[in-house]
């Protein structure tokens, strides 16, 4: 797709959080402190792209409170443009709780976010003069928000139509959590936005789970791109890196980086902006699933959410030739 030259370089639109983690891996139960980050997929994925240089934008839905101006600001000091929040001084900030463990016992996430402010956002709610041919060259947005709500996946569709209309590219990750709806709820509440997009980003399991694919990455990639044909998939896959195939070509494949694990939350969504940051530039899957894994095997190494790296940092990293399977 050709991608013109545009205002903005990536709009995204989602739910930004307070996330609240007690300190060195105490269960919930009985914590008495708690360290908050600020994060959520489609900001992280903001705060990645910002950092790599991008223009950058972040619509959402806020509660006008303390919490609310704390998620907006933390955004800003990333570089990330809010002129786009639509405040409301009703409804509320979501949470969400976040225990770490390590094995045996695994880290575990409890949601606080009913009624949440994006929850209640409406296709109303978006600015009327928004999507437009030069206004930004890319959309992108995540599976999570219409799993919030029917409102929040009308909405969500209403962007993704729109922006495509306007000549956007349109970026879905599927993000599936199954502490939000049913792999067979999600499979149907998706496909409108699959639609839409021009490129999807999933992990193997995923496309298992939702889709009933095979284990051998290629054979999953072939088989999306004969059930949603014309798309450019992108394919997480752990620690042997990620693969993706576009319409008119073959499979191809890059493998992770090493990475010492600090903080797992969020690699995904770093992924997505090393990705979307090397094919905005080149258009070149490769270099692009290249990026995308040193973005994430960088992020693993911070604790938090956003991914809180350089250009510079990530060129050193992919330039070092460190192709090595990532620990996840």
């Amino acid at each position: 797709m050709n991608l013109p030259n545009a205002d903005c370089d990536v709009i995204t639109f989602g739910e930004t959080m307070l996330r609240l983690t007690p300190p060195g891996l105490q269960r919930l139960e009985s914590a008495v402190q708690f360290e908050a980050h600020v994060g959520g997929s489609e900001s992280n994925v903001a705060v990645g792209l910002a950092r790599l240089g991008l223009r950058v934008a972040w619509l959402s839905r806020l509660t006008l409170n303390p919490l609310g101006r704390q998620i907006a600001a933390a955004l800003r000091a990333q570089g990330v443009d809010t002129s786009l929040v639509i405040w409301t001084e009703q409804d509320r900030v979501g949470l969400y709780f976040l225990e770490e463990g390590k094995a045996p016992r695994g880290s575990q996430v409890l949601y606080d976010r009913a009624h949440s402010a994006l929850s209640r956002i409406t296709p109303a709610d978006l600015p009327p003069d928004l999507f437009v041919a030069g206004r930004s060259r890319v959309l992108h947005l995540s599976g999570i928000t219409p799993a919030l709500s029917p409102n929040a996946a009308q909405t969500a569709r209403t962007a993704a139509q729109q922006a495509r209309e306007a000549g956007w590219l349109v970026s879905f990750d599927l993000n599936y959590r199954a502490n939000l709806w049913s792999a067979t709820t999600a499979a149907q509440g998706l496909e409108s936005l699959i639609q839409n997009a021009h490129v999807i980003y999933l992990p193997l399991r995923d496309a298992a789970l939702l889709y009933g694919m095979p284990p051998e990455p290629e054979k999953t990639l072939v088989g999306l791109q004969a059930r949603f044909p014309g798309k450019i998939i992108v394919l997480t896959l752990g620690g042997r890196g990620a693969a993706a195939i576009q319409p008119s070509g073959d499979p191809v494949f890059h493998p992770g980086f090493e990475a010492e694990e600090v903080g797992r939350v969020g690699g995904g969504d770093a992924f997505v902006a090393g990705f979307l940051f090397a094919y905005l530039q080149s258009q070149e899957l490769t270099q692009a699933l290249q990026w995308g894994n040193a973005a994430a095997a960088f992020k693993y190494s911070i604790p938090g959410d956003m991914p809180l790296f350089s250009r510079a940092e990530l060129e050193k990293l992919i330039h070092s030739g460190g192709d090595q399977s990532l620990k996840r």
